[in-house]
């Protein structure tokens, strides 16, 4: 069942907009000496885009004007559109322009030393590349893959033990939304393990991006599970849903103990999961 909206005519021509935002850029950046290359990265790199999709932009520019164009960000994305409102951090490499087309995009400033080859880089569309410079490195990430090692899953687990702590901690302040927090991150954290289980590098920690819908690579058995984990703010069925969540917790643990080689320690985890539940 779907939202009821007042805005799906702005929203259905949203793809030709953002077509226009695409042009503006590249017209831009390709004109411009000091731009070494240009790319996309999100879902028009992995080339899934939707209504909603943004622009994931990526710049690259010589080292001697790389602080020039990185104070300049903000400046630079009005060259593209009417922005509406800027996300900004003004110490940081990148921007995030929201467009009165509803649609914003992302642009991070790179200096060439900043790029290495990586499997984020493998779903990319190069649309400028002066030197060839990113035919280069994405040639190199097409040759890796991801696998956990050993110091991610001990991390995993042990913010796993923290936020079911934490959440116990929070209901009995009746601080309930922060239990809800520890509760969504929990939720969280067995899909970064269900991505490293199956060799997939899971998204940054926080960010729910394509983890449902559509353009979720999760299984179906795996989305039903996430679903049934919903929570309202009643003190009890938090701790209920997060009770639900363990055994998951404990089969995919060992699973990930078994793949990077560490020890499982079964009696360890259960009595920490006992002083919570």
């Amino acid at each position: 069942m779907g939202l009821e909206t007042n805005h799906k005519e702005r929203d259905l021509a949203i793809p030709k907009h953002r077509e226009e935002l695409l042009d503006a850029i590249q017209k831009d950046l390709k004109n411009d000496a000091n731009v070494l290359a240009v790319y996309y990265g999100g879902s028009i790199g992995n080339k899934n885009t939707d209504l909603y999709s943004d622009i994931d932009l990526r710049i690259v520019v010589k080292d001697d004007v790389f602080e020039e164009y990185r104070q300049n960000k903000k400046h630079r994305a009005t060259n593209w559109g009417k922005v509406l409102f800027f996300e900004d951090f003004p110490w940081a490499s990148h921007s995030i322009a929201h467009y009165h087309s509803f649609i914003k995009v992302d642009s991070f400033y790179y200096k060439i030393q900043d790029l290495q080859p990586s499997v984020w880089l493998q779903n990319i569309k190069i649309v400028h590349d002066s030197d060839n410079l990113m035919k280069d490195i994405l040639e190199e990430s097409m040759k890796l893959s991801y696998k956990p090692n050993v110091q991610e899953v001990e991390i995993w687990r042990n913010k796993f033990f923290a936020y079911a702590h934490e959440a116990y901690r929070r209901v009995m302040r009746k601080e309930i939304y922060y239990a809800l927090y520890c509760l969504d991150s929990l939720r969280l954290s067995i899909v970064a393990a269900w991505y490293m289980d199956a060799g997939i590098q899971p998204n940054a920690f926080g960010d729910w991006a394509k983890l449902e819908g559509d353009r979720s690579k999760l299984l179906d058995w795996q989305i039903a599970l996430l679903e049934e984990w919903h929570s309202n703010r009643e003190p009890n069925e938090i701790m209920s849903v997060i009770k639900m969540i363990i055994p998951e917790f404990l089969v995919v643990h060992k699973s990930l103990c078994e793949k990077v080689n560490i020890e499982e320690k079964p009696e360890w985890v259960v009595d920490i999961f006992s002083m919570v539940s």
